[in-house]
């Protein structure tokens, strides 16, 4: 409640027309977080460097009305303007714990709809340097016509980083230089991944045997710390050798314990074994214990081939493969084949018949298989032949040939599949060979089955029978259309009774449909086949689905909802509704495109329904009617919105245009809302006065009596003579309104209490603080911080940073100025830029003194803060002056910035800030008379000076 009071009004004057038109979106990168350097690389491109590990945070600030959209995308590499398709929709971009892999050309794109969408980039260069891998290599050659040998090393330092990295190789602790050595080579090879140093010892000398280390280094930038490795060379260093417990190939029965051991036969410094599997990550119930890789009752899954790799860095790692393989056996089948030379397709006297047999099994090559007839083994002999592995069927199968069939070759016949000696339990089937048991299938389709139709969402059933034929194969189903798989993801489905079931039917799987019968479990000739149509039927598909129509009453309005497709094609019923009533009308004709046509009223405002069915279902097109206005647009990007006034408060001049202010009926005022925290503060009704909304053109109403440094949210919705449209909402945030130059002769000295309107940034981690020799604590601490103000007199004031605890080294307070605007006065002769020179006193006497700061921010689009002056370290214990020039290209603030050192005896203090118009002169004193800019008086300009001053401004930007 005690902020009611703060709202109960605006000004006298609060609505305002004046010139403001749509504009295209403008963006601009900006950037905070933990950025290392962020450099142009040219006009076009941007250079943001960062450590990897670190937070990334990019802000895409948009100016445009209405208010731009913004899309945050990335591509891999600085070439591509391809957008990746996954987006960021929000003006802040913020990878935490960004990785190397996250580097790249990254782009913010702002539309709103008028012209081009703007399209800005910046590219993220993510630093690093990895710990370096060192490894040592051996060659020995024997030397012709002698019995010595000649022993050569080569250390080779490899190491991944950004920006390239430096070397240095060390002997001990001695730094290793080639051109003082004649026993070594340093070189970088050929044909490398990543970034090599090769050391070469040539000729081993007894001092070379020694600890070597490779140092790293990217010259600390990013605050990247320098990385080495060491390694000791004996002359007992040797590559690693290994051996395996078991041969190159296992196999195994389900559920068994696997025991795989990887013995090191040789190998110094000892090397160090790793277990790994391809395909795929170790099993989770993997143990490792030592040089053995234990699997516990292991499955199908289990299977692959387990690597077993030695490392010490000598040499090459020694790697030695073990395939491991889980005996499976599932799914046997069988195939009764003719007299394929008589191209025969049933059994007769008197000529061959092959009976073939065929498991699915791993490893297929070690199943056993055996011929039974009428229960009794089958041998070979002249009539019967047995093909383990038959080379006319797939791998793996085995046949029995009949030659000459008898009749006392009618019998049933057995085949039994199986690993010897293995658990994995053995498959069998039977088949029984006689003249009346062995026929050709027919393939029938049911009657009225060519033609399936089914509603979408709904389930199927495509039928394909064989009416005929002994034994009866599965039927194997498959899509006509080439290259298009079945529901379930694959090419062929098998079904035992012939009968394909679809659930959840989509119109994408409408279409032909092949059945054929299988090659197996049957007689192996010519497949039968047949085709059945599968018709989806779907409601009507409409245009639009959803439309806002908007319309002053009393006038015509014409609804239209067009049928883009349907299945079947004939409609059945078109109805219109009315907020949920029927519309009683001649019924339409079911050819034409439905149209629905009326005068809008008051009481005919609302939802409107256009429920088009066929057989197959209803869809509706929706048409939201009204008269009421559309939503007002923010303005965002109104120059100084914010005005000081008495008691600590500010006034905001709020602006906004109208969305198609033709489209309904006249807009006769808005009503705005300010809340705070979501309680109401204020609401009233602007009134327009008789003057209509123009499309394009700004509309402003200014809201008084807001509390510094307070933010508020206000809405906003336009009334005509029949309705209120929809609120829109936005934050209205405090800033510091622009300062314009005026003639005076004062600098702050910080005597008033509201500090010449400086303030305090609320993103520091502490505050400056205003005091006098009188104000000073007794306790404070001593040799640090002025007696007096700049002028000497104990009554003077000044701001200093206060460097005791809780403070700690490295701790930011910044000072800002008010914010000043450039564009009301023009430069030199053949210049576009204003001339400014800041001058101020600074004291910094102590021996923990850290830095004064002072920066220059200058707002554009947004906000960029530069260097133009530093200080560091004591100074002494007097006052000393300080000047410089500055020329920015926009409204700017200066800047001071106080980083406390590192202890308590580093105040910082600063006094008599002047920023005059033209270049410091030798000599400059504070106190010379001239053009400065408002900076020494607390009193706001009165409105009349603040239009004046506006109007001069757009006047000389139009003279430009």
């Amino acid at each position: 409640m005690e902020l009611f009071w703060i709202l109960l009004f605006s000004s006298a004057c609060p609505l305002t027309l004046g010139q403001g038109v749509y504009a295209r979106a403008n963006a601009q990168i900006v950037h905070s977080g933990a950025a290392c350097n962020v450099k142009d690389d040219n006009i076009s491109e941007r250079i943001y460097t960062i450590k990897e590990g670190d937070t990334l945070v990019l802000q895409c600030i948009v100016k445009g009305h209405p208010r731009p959209q913004i899309r945050w995308t990335k591509t891999a590499g600085s070439a591509s303007d391809k957008f990746q398709e996954t987006s960021i929709y929000n003006e802040t971009l913020r990878i935490e714990g960004i990785l190397r892999v996250q580097g790249g050309r990254y782009y913010c794109k702002a539309d709103n709809g008028v012209g081009v969408a703007d399209i800005k980039s910046i590219r993220v260069d993510v630093q690093y340097l990895d710990t370096p891998v060192l490894t040592v290599h051996q060659t020995i050659s024997d030397v012709r016509g002698s019995y010595y040998q000649e022993k050569t090393v080569f250390l080779r330092c490899t190491v991944n980083s950004n920006p390239p990295a430096r070397f240095i190789w060390k002997r001990g602790n001695m730094r290793i230089e080639q051109s003082k050595d004649n026993g070594v080579d340093i070189y970088e090879p050929l044909y490398t991944q990543g970034e090599t140093k090769v050391l070469k010892l040539k000729n081993l000398r007894p001092k070379d045997f020694a600890d070597y280390t490779c140092q790293v280094s990217v010259r600390n930038v990013c605050s990247i710390e320098d990385k080495s490795v060491t390694f000791r060379l004996t002359n007992a260093t040797t590559p690693p050798m290994i051996r395996l417990s078991v041969n190159d190939s296992v196999v195994v029965d389900p559920g068994q314990d696997v025991f795989l051991t990887c013995e090191i036969t040789a190998g110094f410094p000892p090397p160090k074994v790793t277990w790994s599997r391809y395909p795929g990550p170790l099993p989770l119930s993997a143990q490792v214990r030592g040089q053995t890789l234990i699997l516990r009752a292991v499955t199908p899954t289990d299977a692959g081939f387990y690597n077993c790799t030695a490392v010490n860095n000598v040499g090459n790692p020694a790697r030695k493969n073990v395939n491991l393989i889980v005996r499976t056996m599932g799914n046997l089948t069988f195939q009764i084949t003719p007299d394929s030379n008589k191209d025969s397709e049933t059994i007769q006297m008197g000529r061959d018949l092959k009976l073939s047999c065929h498991a699915d099994a791993t490893p297929q090559d070690k199943v056993n298989y055996t011929w039974y007839k009428n229960g009794a083994p089958v041998f070979n002999s002249d009539s019967l032949i047995l093909l383990r592995s038959d080379p006319d069927m797939a791998p793996g199968t085995s046949s029995l040939e009949i030659v000459d069939m008898k009749f006392r070759d009618l019998a049933t016949y057995s085949c039994v599949a199986n690993f010897p000696g293995s658990r994995v339990p053995e498959l069998r089937v039977d088949v029984n060979i006689s003249q009346n048991s062995v026929t050709p299938p027919v393939l029938s389709v049911p009657p009225g089955g060519q033609v399936v139709s089914v509603r979408e969402g709904g389930n199927a059933e495509l039928a394909c029978l064989v009416v005929d034929g002994k034994p009866r194969p599965p039927i194997l189903w498959s899509r006509v259309e080439k290259d298009v798989l079945m529901s379930a993801g694959k090419a062929v489905v098998e079904t035992p009774d012939g009968r394909l079931r679809l659930k959840n039917v989509s119109r994408d799987m409408m279409g032909l449909y092949r059945c054929q019968t299988a090659p197996y479990n049957g007689l192996n000739i010519k497949r039968r086949e047949a085709q059945i149509q599968l018709n989806v039927q779907y409601p009507p598909i409409v245009d639009p689905v959803f439309q806002d129509v908007r319309s002053r009453n009393y006038q015509m309005v014409t609804l239209r909802c067009l049928i883009l497709r349907s299945n079947p094609p004939r409609l059945t019923d078109i109805r219109w509704f009315r907020n949920g009533d029927f519309i009683r009308m001649p019924m339409p004709d079911l050819k034409e495109t439905p149209e629905l046509k009326f005068k809008l009223e008051p009481a005919s405002n609302g939802s409107y329904e256009c429920r088009v069915s066929n057989s197959a279902g209803m869809s509706t097109c929706t048409f939201n009617v009204s008269a009421q206005p559309y939503n007002a647009e923010f303005y965002f990007d109104t120059p100084n919105p914010v005005r000081i006034q008495k008691g600590n408060n500010y006034s905001y001049n709020l602006q906004w245009t109208q969305k198609d202010p033709e489209a309904t009926d006249r807009i006769i005022g808005y009503w705005v809302n300010v809340r705070k925290n979501k309680q109401s503060l204020l609401s009233k009704q602007i009134d327009l006065k008789g003057k209509e909304p123009e499309k394009g053109v700004l509309l402003s109403h200014t809201i008084s009596d807001l509390r510094i440094p307070l933010s508020y949210e206000v809405r906003l919705a336009p009334i005509t003579t029949y309705s209120t449209g929809d609120y829109i909402s936005r934050i209205i945030q405090y800033s510091e309104p622009y300062t314009y130059p005026r003639p005076s002769d004062h600098v702050c000295g910080f005597e008033d209490d509201r500090i010449c309107g400086f303030s305090q940034d609320r993103s520091d981690v502490f505050d400056w603080t205003r005091q006098n020799h009188l104000t000073q604590n007794p306790k404070r601490s001593a040799n640090t911080g002025p007696e007096t103000d700049r002028s000497g007199t104990k009554e003077g004031y000044y701001m200093y940073i206060e460097a005791s605890r809780p403070r700690v080294q490295g701790d930011k307070a910044r000072l800002l100025s008010p914010l000043f605007n450039v564009t009301s006065v023009r430069g030199p002769k053949g210049s576009g830029r204003v001339p400014y020179c800041v001058s101020f006193y600074y004291h910094m006497k102590g021996k923990h003194i850290g830095t004064l700061n002072v920066l220059l921010r200058v707002r554009s689009i947004a906000s960029v803060d530069s260097v133009v002056w530093m200080k560091s370290g004591h100074q002494g214990p007097d006052w000393k002056k300080a000047f410089f020039d500055i020329s920015p290209s926009g409204p700017f603030q200066i800047v001071f910035e106080g980083i406390r050192g590192p202890s308590f005896e580093g105040d910082i203090a600063i006094d008599d800030v002047s920023i005059t118009i033209g270049k410091c002169k030798q000599g400059n004193t504070v106190a010379t008379a001239g053009k400065t800019v408002l900076i020494g008086g607390s009193r706001s300009l009165p409105l009349a000076s603040w239009l004046t001053a506006g109007l001069a401004s757009v006047l000389l930007l139009l003279h430009r």
